[in-house]
């Protein structure tokens, strides 16, 4: 079973709603138990940074998801919020990833919002099986600076940043899968298959 994280950051509808045309068996959930206990994590979300660490904090998730061992996804704040420093309402991370994420600066337009070109840079199970240069769908104001020993991809917008992360169990991704048609749908059918939910 799939744990998707509920921490009222919105976009879950359309990760459920991916994950039923896959034939996954997940929940929509903030229960710690449920969470700690589920073969894989989804988490997902779109909005402010502060408001979404306050409710992780408040329900002792900020605590809990560093500390998983099953696989992991964050998908678009969901992947901001596992790095060190948000440049965003000033906000400490869940600092899964090293790094940081900052404003889109000296580019218009602000969000970078449509599809963009996804360039693989390090192999990832994630990614198995996706073309580099692949298009996804993209809408954010900040983007995420880490270690090239951490980036899987990257996608140019203004200079480059990384689209794409992994560390350990822990994968990220900036764009929308749930969002992005084929391509999307091929790196979440991955995820299922590393969770041992798919062959």
């Amino acid at each position: 079973m799939i744990a998707v994280v509920d921490y009222d950051a919105g976009n879950i509808g359309s990760v459920a709603n991916a994950l039923k045309r896959l034939g996954a068996k997940f929940e929509v959930t903030s229960d710690t138990d449920t969470i700690r206990k589920a073969d894989g994590v989804i988490f997902p979300g779109q909005g402010r940074a502060g408001p979404a660490l306050k409710s992780l904090q408040k329900s002792g998730l900020d605590k809990l998801l560093p500390s998983l061992k099953q696989p992991f996804l964050g998908i678009c704040l969901g992947m901001q919020l596992m790095v060190e420093k948000l440049e965003e309402d000033n906000q400490t991370g869940l600092g899964i990833v090293p790094g940081k994420c900052e404003l889109f600066k000296d580019i218009s337009p602000v969000p970078h919002m449509g599809w963009n070109k996804v360039n693989i840079v390090q192999d990832s199970k994630l990614l198995a099986g996706l073309k580099s240069g692949s298009y996804q769908y993209f809408v954010h104001s900040y983007a995420v600076k880490t270690d090239k020993e951490f980036t899987v991809a990257v996608t140019d917008y203004g200079g480059e940043f990384a689209s794409a992360v992994n560390r350990d169990n822990f994968y990220g991704v900036q764009f929308h899968p749930e969002k992005s048609a084929e391509a999307g749908e091929q790196i979440l059918n991955n995820f299922l298959i590393i969770c041992g939910e798919k062959r």
